[in-house]
């Protein structure tokens, strides 16, 4: 496996091939190979803008991902680089390219569209690369981020105005990280200094009013302020002079600017450091496996002419994982079923108490691997077969009993039965003897380990098949009298139905027992259940309370830049009162 986690170069993950998107079979496998939990960084942007290099910087190399030097781009579909985390240990850090926005050979771009929001959909950490500044052509460039709510669905039955809440798009989306190349401003406002977090706020702002321009003007603004639950900037001086930009793959850190190192290095810094595990809702990890299944579902939708419905796409992820769980807690039950019970048990508690103990590592098993299973239908499913391994074992540990129970008896009452048809109790006082022989054999078969559960009622059966052959030696007898005779035949009839008796009470005792079981079982998938919805519920009110804390900063921030605007202009209305004040005034004197 541990070969298996190591990539040694980008493969492409999902193709652009003929305006199609088709995920790659022999990409997906490497990706289903990585268990660990995946930290997923893609990046976005116009072709021919560094995307590459910042992704081979992540990846701690400089080839990789191709960078080209021409005005071709280079990147088509969607590439992946599965490489180990720098700073978290048993991670995956996945890193996805995209193919450059706006290629003009393209023709059609509708696939722009769709890749932009594929890289939103399967990263957790998504970079918008850009050159120069943020001003309103760059906004323009970005127009993708516009058309988020008519690409993806967060869910598949939206509110009675068939409108999506922000809120459930912020809850799912990835942070934001808005790299800027070629930057050439110095950052301050007013004279005083800022960062470049402050400069893409700024940036960010909305303008006050109705008009076409203003709603224009404030559209992408507002949907990146209100998808992204978090916003990071990063400015990038030119790596070296143009005519070298074609050799950076080459080119040692020496040989660059001093100034882009230092930026890229901590771009790298906080990557690794703040880039969180990719997540489902409720909290789920997500590895390899749960990438490819999202992968394969989002892509499918997009071919069939659907939009990827994030919803769905956890379901569908959940029924498959749900079903692996049943299976991988059948499997371990049947394990430690293998490995504890030695057939045939001595009492069906013994059973039950070893069944009951494997049942709750199968359950808690289950509860650990399985997600979202509505209804409990996976739940009910394993709880099913359990109780039909159960009572599986119960009849194999019955046949086992049975079957050790009738090898003891013959080999110890073959000897007798052999003594009868040779004649040796048909005598007088034979059947005294022939009695005394039997009780004997009868304790030495009670005093046999081993015999399980049906030992009293194999033995009875036995019995009761003999009777005609004693029966047969006590007629013989002639020292008996015919009195004596009648005596024995009611003290036999007399132990018959003791043993029935006994038998009947044995059965009642175990048929108690199981409904004991049964209700120890139903009580053990509740409690385990409880406990899951208890902590399902933990977790989704602590996303709940992220996503309104960030439905409240944004709020808090619109209304500050609200009052921030009305007091500019407020300040602005005073400034003028006071030029026109202060203005010198004409005095016409008439004469």
């Amino acid at each position: 496996m541990a070969s298996e986690m190591v990539m040694p170069a980008p493969m492409c993950l999902i193709e652009n091939t003929g305006e199609q998107l088709v995920p790659n079979q022999e990409a997906l496998k490497i990706l289903s190979a990585h268990k660990n939990p995946l930290v997923v960084v893609a990046i976005v942007g116009l072709y021919r803008t560094g995307k590459s290099y910042l992704m081979n910087k992540l990846a701690g190399k400089n080839k990789g991902f191709s960078l080209g030097s021409t005005v071709q781009s280079h990147t088509k579909g969607i590439w992946m680089w599965c490489v180990p985390h720098p700073k978290k240990p048993n991670h995956t850090l996945v890193l996805l390219d995209t193919e450059g926005l706006g290629d003009v050979e393209k023709g059609n771009n509708q696939n722009d569209s769709w890749i932009f929001a594929l890289a939103i959909l399967l990263s957790s950490t998504f970079v918008y690369n850009s050159m120069g500044t943020i001003n309103q052509q760059a906004m323009d460039q970005l127009h993708y981020v516009t058309e988020l709510s008519d690409r993806i669905r967060t869910k598949s039955s939206p509110n009675a105005n068939g409108i999506e809440d922000s809120a459930d798009f912020m809850s799912f989306f990835p942070d934001f990280v808005w790299t800027l190349r070629d930057f050439s401003l110095d950052l301050e406002v007013n004279g005083l200094p800022i960062t470049a977090d402050e400069y893409l706020e700024n940036s960010l702002k909305l303008k006050r009013g109705t008009t076409e321009s203003d709603q224009n003007f404030n559209l992408p603004r507002l949907c990146i302020r209100k998808f992204f639950p978090n916003k990071k900037c990063f400015i990038f001086d030119r790596p070296t002079h143009r005519k070298k930009l074609g050799q950076l793959e080459t080119l040692h850190d020496n040989e660059l600017d001093s100034e882009f190192v230092q930026q890229t290095a901590v771009f790298c810094s906080y990557i690794f450091s703040n880039s969180k595990t990719k997540t489902l809702s409720g909290g789920i990890k997500v590895n390899g496996p749960r990438l490819e299944n999202l992968v394969l579902t989002y892509v499918n939708a997009i071919r069939s002419g659907d939009l990827p419905c994030m919803e769905n796409a956890v379901l569908a992820l959940a029924q498959i994982e749900n079903a692996a769980a049943v299976q991988k807690a059948i499997a371990h039950y049947d394990q430690e079923m293998s490995q504890r019970v030695q057939l045939p048990t001595e009492t069906l508690q013994e059973l039950l108490d070893l069944h009951q103990a494997c049942e709750k590592e199968a359950i808690e098993l289950f509860m650990n691997s399985s997600f979202k299973d509505v209804d409990h239908l996976f739940q009910k499913d394993l709880g099913a077969q359990l109780e039909k391994k159960r009572d599986d074992f119960c009849k194999q540990n019955l046949q086992a009993s049975t079957d050790r129970c009738s090898d003891l008896l013959k080999d110890i009452f073959s000897p007798l039965e052999e003594a009868v048809k040779q004649g040796v109790y048909s005598k007088p006082r034979g059947y005294r003897l022939f009695i005394q022989k039997m009780q004997e054999l009868k304790m030495e078969y009670l005093q046999k380990p081993g015999k399980g559960i049906q030992a009293e009622e194999v033995l009875q059966e036995y019995l009761k098949s003999k009777e005609s052959m004693t029966d047969a030696i006590l007629q013989t007898d002639q020292t008996l009298t015919e009195k004596e005779k009648e005596i024995e035949v009611e003290r036999v009839k007399a132990e018959s139905a003791q043993a029935a008796t006994k038998a009947l009470e044995e059965m009642q005792i175990k048929n108690q027992q199981m409904m004991e079981q049964k209700e120890r079982s139903y009580q053990e998938h509740v409690k385990q259940l409880t406990e899951k919805m208890e902590r399902d519920r933990t977790q989704l009110l602590e996303e709940q309370k992220r996503t309104l804390a960030c439905k409240l900063q944004e709020q808090s921030q619109l209304l500050k830049e609200g009052f921030q605007n009305e007091s500019k202009q407020l300040h602005n209305e005073i400034e003028n009162l006071r030029r026109n004040m202060a203005r010198p005034r004409t005095v016409c004197v008439i004469s």
